[in-house]
């Protein structure tokens, strides 16, 4: 059910407050079976004895009636503090403030007789009215001394109170049991994106969060290992590799002038033999060397872009007011460089740029169309993987990493791509930077 919350600590808060909702639910019936249903009947035994008393010259239940003396009635009322009132004397003595018990009502009525209304002023006085069968005209108040300050109806709200401060008291202890397993859920996403994590202490939470936390950090070494033989292995290769491209650029510019093709091709292989060793180099990095810092996005963009002024590609640069961001500038340089490359290669000769805040101004908004064939649909989800290229882009150019070095920048900022058609006709790529990532802590 999507009521039900799937979090751990929703479902453990909700657990003790059922548990303790039936426990307040049993506790409250027991309480008026066996503690305030027994004082409402001695009350009401009280009541219907005092009042009988009162009025033995009157009959009731059938029986004939009994004459009392005045001076035996005037002690009667001395003693008890039972008072007589009419209905108009009754109101000016307080009756309108007295609040209605129908339960009493009915049960004194049935010791009575017939139809009995009680009332109870819980006042600095613990009043009881009641209008008998046998007068219906009259009201008697009853004091009842000992139950001054005595409420009849506070069960409810210390019922409540006991149950709001028990679930307060699971849910700061929810709260403490899943505090370590919030702060492995934030150390996974941050290894998911091949990012460093300081050790998690292993010395909190229950004996089960500690172990699943020890294998962590174990797992979290082991993957910054693999990361650190990683770049070493490419660096080492990178170099080796650069060295005889070296000596074959060299040995092409020994060549006569008449093997001028031969020599430009060679050239030419060896130019984009050094790109894809870029590439690959920039892919296991992932721009670790770049640092946030407050950045003018327009500026970022004009740099990106400027490496095109002598190539064949046209680009348009088109960037609404943006205030100044903290960005990784290598990065967004990068991205947006290898999105013209990949316009100028596969387009046809025309790419555009765009940069905005989002309407609700909380996400960083670049575009980089073309006007190329574009990529269909059913192509475009493998089109950020490594060594992929879309069909219109067979070409044995590049690496294939371009595109996943984008990918990798992009989760870095815990964005997101979108790809659709451009204005021209050709691919679309949309990239949003929330402006939550965009802060110094990252």
């Amino acid at each position: 059910m999507k009521l039900l919350p799937r979090s751990a600590f929703g479902q453990t808060v909700m657990l003790l407050a059922g548990l303790l909702l039936i426990n307040q639910l049993v506790s409250y019936t027991i309480v008026v079976m066996y503690v305030i249903k027994p004082s409402y009947d001695q009350i009401n035994d009280l009541l219907a004895k005092q009042v009988k008393v009162v009025f033995l010259d009157e009959p009731i239940n059938g029986r004939q009636r009994l004459e009392l003396p005045d001076e035996m009635r005037k002690r009667f009322f001395e003693a008890t503090g039972i008072e007589l009132y009419s209905e108009q004397s009754a109101r000016k003595a307080g009756l309108d403030q007295a609040t209605y018990y129908s339960y009493l009502s009915e049960e004194l009525g049935r010791e009575l007789g017939g139809p009995t209304e009680v009332r109870i002023n819980q006042g600095t006085q613990f009043d009881i009215w009641v209008r008998p069968p046998m007068a219906p005209k009259y009201w008697l108040k009853v004091p009842l001394s000992g139950f001054e300050g005595f409420q009849f109806s506070p069960l409810p709200l210390y019922l409540a109170l006991i149950g709001v401060l028990s679930v307060l008291g699971g849910w700061l202890f929810a709260r403490r049991l899943n505090r370590p397993l919030k702060k492995l859920e934030v150390a996974a996403h941050q290894v998911g994106r091949g990012e460093r994590t300081a050790t998690l202490s292993d010395d909190v939470g229950s004996s089960e969060v500690a172990a699943v936390t020890r294998a962590f950090n174990q797992m979290a070494k082991g993957v910054a290992q693999l990361e650190e033989d990683r770049a070493l292995l490419m660096a080492g290769i990178s170099h080796d590799l650069r060295t005889p491209l070296t000596r074959i650029r060299l040995a092409t510019e020994m060549m006569q002038s008449s093997e001028g093709y031969l020599k430009d091709g060679i050239i030419d292989d060896i130019e984009d033999m050094n790109a894809i060793i870029d590439q690959f180099i920039a892919y296991v990095r992932q721009d670790r060397e770049d640092s946030p810092e407050p950045s003018d996005v327009e500026a970022l963009l004009e740099d990106a872009v400027s490496a095109f002024a002598e190539r064949p590609l046209r680009t348009v640069l088109a960037v609404e007011p943006i205030p100044e961001l903290w960005l990784r500038p290598l990065s967004i340089k990068r991205l947006i460089y290898n999105l013209l490359e990949n316009a100028e290669r596969y387009g046809r000769g025309e790419a555009r740029v765009e940069a905005r805040l989002s309407l609700n101004s909380n996400e960083l908004v670049l575009k980089v169309g073309d006007n190329g064939p574009g990529i269909p649909e059913a192509e475009r989800e493998r089109l950020f993987m490594p060594f992929e290229r879309g069909d219109k882009a067979r070409s044995t150019h590049g690496s294939g990493l371009g595109l996943a070095i984008i990918k990798k920048i992009v989760d870095s900022y815990h964005g997101r791509i979108l790809l659709g058609q451009s204005t021209q006709g050709g691919l679309l790529v949309e990239i949003r930077l929330p402006l939550s990532s965009l802060s110094p802590v990252e």
